[in-house]
């Protein structure tokens, strides 16, 4: 299980690096791609179906705070 969540996790950030454009958080389209890639990744780990909603905001959250602090 911990090989599994560390292989989410590295998988998440990919996915997050490589659909983080400039101004991806202001543009809605890029947002939507970035959510598509998250939950795909979430499904094929095998996450709960019911908590996936919540880890998806999280993840965004987590990218968009990233990303400031990456633009300072």
């Amino acid at each position: 299980m911990l090989l599994t969540s560390l292989a989410l996790s590295i998988a998440l950030v990919e996915a997050v690096r490589k659909n983080a454009f400039i101004d991806w958080t202001i543009r809605d389209s890029v947002k939507s791609k970035m959510r598509v890639a998250v939950k795909r990744l979430l499904k094929k780990y095998g996450y709960p179906p019911d908590m996936a909603l919540l880890a998806i905001d999280r993840v965004l959250d987590q990218a968009e705070i990233l990303a400031e602090d990456i633009q300072s």
